[in-house]
């Protein structure tokens, strides 16, 4: 996919980088205002998170110190904290070739039991004593001959064999996505697995652990100067080299090509369409690369990139360069930080590997930069066939399905605390973690919501008002507030806040909106639901009651995309920036109740809540951050993160039914359930707590 480049509609990305056949012709002209929102909202948030990695990469004093606090980051980003135990390889030589001076082996090993790494070993066919080695990772590059998977290290294999022919030993792995066990990279790019975010999952973290086992395979073979080892690796590759060189500290010198860009290019210039997830880590703490980068310093590091590269742009490229050069000059080490740019597109290309080859030679042989290669050439000697590891796919490999195995989780049935104080000590450790691992991407604090009435008329004996409010800079959201007529807002009884998706928008505007149509200037209204807005009329003509309605971000009026495809990067975007759509939504609901704390002058009527689906659990994370929620009403509520809302990596610490114990402490729940078995956590800690007999209860849903 080309990288393209945001100009007055975020998600239509209209301009590209470079030439594109794209066919733009169906493009509107003006973008609507969830369009303008969310490209504002993107350019400050992309901002907020450069603003954080330049002030760390400016100040570098003391960098050792804040590298082990940035390690173990990221290590947690990518799914890795705990470390996971550092199983028997089990390493295997299946077979071998001899051609031109060079051996290479067929290995395969595991790097957890299951998770099968298929390998090719070359090195020289005469060797005297141990050698200094490569770990290659490969991008993707699919060999698959007759339905027959041969692994990307086939197509990358050229690279070995120049190592071996000058000296080196090299070891080529197979990435999860197209070796010769196929997994998974594309889990939210085109599977629709956005439970990975809410699993703190990535298919980065496994190339990651991956190429960590592989040195530990490495320092077994005694063909290997364990003492000079490096790493290189292209496009999805480079990215490899990126997370193992920042991780593990064995690895001496790097040389990655193609794997990296900044933020900027990424959530701003859309290049983040062009990647699959294998070169994300999981943003918790919403990192710009730089940070990456200077994880290295002050070991040998080559920046190599093309110049017209579309989905790792030349601008980015030099960005993460220039930032990561302050590091290294700190550290009094800026002649081990290098770039090198060569023509061309997003290509793996000869002339591109030469400057890795010299970088290797000088740091890890002990070579001059003044030093030429007597060869450079890197042809492919060895036919696919002999370079195939497995006969067959072992009947325990975990490979296709290490999504749902790689992170922890907490257990599919949590077990209730023995104790009160044993509930009351682990909610408190859920709700520091949800700050902390879910919702950093939070504005800081509550700013001036900015209130304000743009609309009242009355009809049929109710007011019908429409404002606006400030969720956060860039992010202005509606709220539509129905009161029986002449009744001050402070002087109601209750006020239900009634949290809409985008079906519940579409309702409300049947009923009460179709009423009341010059509320909404330029939108075309459905057909007034009478039923339904005879039952509302009498409701407030019965009760004290105002009921007031919310679309948060992307529903309704600032609604964006329908396009699938476009919907699905924003999405990622949201991801990549350290929250999630629905981390986003749960903050407007939260400014939506402290903005009718605003309105009321303080004089509070009841509030509750009720939504459905995804938007009820949202409802419900918002009332748990809330005061004084009286009740909540949950229709449909999702009894696992598994399907929503999606939140970074909340299955690692808790998920619904906890969720929703603790904030029966605080309101009165009511879930509407077919399956009420699901929420049987929720009732078992209500009676461990002695809850009163009405202030929890599953209920069937409404239409039954």
């Amino acid at each position: 996919m080309s990288c393209r480049k945001f100009e007055t509609i975020l998600v239509i990305l209209s301009l590209v980088l470079s030439a594109s056949s794209a066919d733009f012709s169906d493009i509107p002209t003006e973008p609507t205002p969830g369009d303008v929102m969310l490209r504002d909202y993107f350019a400050q948030e992309t901002r907020r998170v450069e603003a954080r990695t330049n002030a760390l990469v400016s100040d570098p004093d003391n960098w050792p110190g804040k590298q082990a606090s940035l390690r173990r980051e990221l290590y947690e980003m990518l799914g890795l904290q705990p470390l996971p135990a550092r199983s028997p390889l089990k390493a295997e030589i299946t077979g071998s070739t001899t051609r031109e001076g060079v051996i290479v082996e067929n290995i395969v090993f595991q790097s957890r039991p299951g998770l099968y790494v298929t390998a090719n070993f070359y090195r020289p066919e005469k060797q005297d004593g141990p050698l200094p080695s490569i770990l290659y990772v490969c991008g993707h590059g699919r060999v698959n001959i007759d339905g027959v998977s041969y692994g990307n290290k086939v197509h990358y294999q050229r690279h070995g064999t120049w190592f071996a022919k000058h000296g080196y030993t090299c070891l080529t792995i197979d990435t999860l996505q197209l070796g010769e066990i196929e997994g998974h990279h594309h889990g939210t790019h085109r599977l629709n697995r956005w439970w990975w975010n809410s699993r703190g999952y990535t298919s980065a973290g496994v190339e990651a652990w991956n190429s960590i086992r592989a040195i530990d395979y490495l320092e077994t073979r005694e063909e290997v100067d364990a003492d000079k080892l490096g790493v290189t690796g292209r496009s999805g590759g480079g990215a490899y080299t990126y997370w193992v060189s920042a991780l593990d500290e064995r690895i001496k010198v790097s040389a990655p090509v193609a794997g990296i860009t900044s933020m900027q290019n990424h959530i701003v210039d859309g290049c983040i369409e062009g990647h699959c997830d294998c070169m994300f880590m999981v943003n918790s703490y919403r990192w710009d690369f730089p940070l990456l980068t200077s994880l290295i310093a002050p070991r040998p590091l080559l920046i190599l990139n093309t110049d017209d590269d579309r989905i790792f742009p030349l601008n980015g490229v030099v960005d993460v360069f220039n930032k990561t050069r302050k590091v290294y000059e700190a550290l009094d080490a800026k002649e081990k930080l290098g770039i090198a740019i060569y023509q061309g597109p997003h290509k793996d290309t000869q002339p591109l590997r030469v400057p890795a080859f010299h970088w290797f030679e000088r740091h890890l042989k002990g070579g001059s930069i003044d030093d030429e290669l007597s060869d450079a050439a890197a042809p492919a000697i060895f036919e696919p066939q002999e370079l195939k590891v497995l006969d067959s796919i072992p009947e325990n490999e975990r490979n296709t399905y290490i999504d749902d195995y790689f992170t922890r989780r907490v257990p599919r049935s949590a077990k209730v605390a023995a104790t009160s104080g044993d509930w009351l000590a682990e909610r408190s450790l859920i709700l520091n973690r949800l700050k902390s691992r879910s919702f950093r991407g939070w504005p800081a604090g509550a700013a001036d919501s900015k209130l304000s009435e743009e609309f009242r008329s009355r009809k049929d004996g109710i007011d019908f008002a429409r404002y606006s409010f400030e969720s956060q800079p860039t992010v202005r959201l509606p709220l539509y507030l129905v009161t029986p007529e002449d009744t001050p807002l402070e002087d109601l009884d209750l006020v239900v806040l009634n949290v809409l998706d985008e079906e519940s928008w579409n309702d409300f505007l049947a009923s009460p909106g179709a009423a009341f149509p010059e509320a909404f200037p330029g939108a075309e209204l459905p057909a007034l639901n009478a039923e339904a807005y005879d039952a509302e009329l009498k409701m407030h003509k019965a009760q004290k009651w105002g009921m007031l309605y919310l679309p948060p971000r992307g529903i309704g009026p600032t609604a964006w995309t329908n396009d699938t495809k476009e919907a699905t990067h924003i999405r990622r975007r949201f991801a990549l920036l350290g929250t999630t759509i629905d981390a986003m939504r749960i903050w407007d609901i939260r400014r939506a109740v402290q903005t009718l704390r605003e309105m009321d002058n303080g004089n509070t009527p009841d509030l509750w809540m009720q939504s459905s689906g995804v938007m009820a659990g949202n409802a419900l994370y918002a009332s748990l951050f809330e005061p004084n929620i009286t009740r909540l009403d949950l229709h449909a509520l999702n009894s696992s993160h598994r399907v929503g809302p999606e939140l970074l990596n909340v299955l690692r610490f808790t998920d619904v039914p906890q969720v929703a114990a603790m904030v029966a402490e605080r309101s009165k729940l009511r879930i509407y359930s077919k399956t009420p078995a699901e929420w049987d956590f929720v009732m078992a800690t209500a009676k461990l707590m002695e809850f009163t007999e009405k202030q929890v209860e599953i209920r069937n849903p409404a239409s039954d």
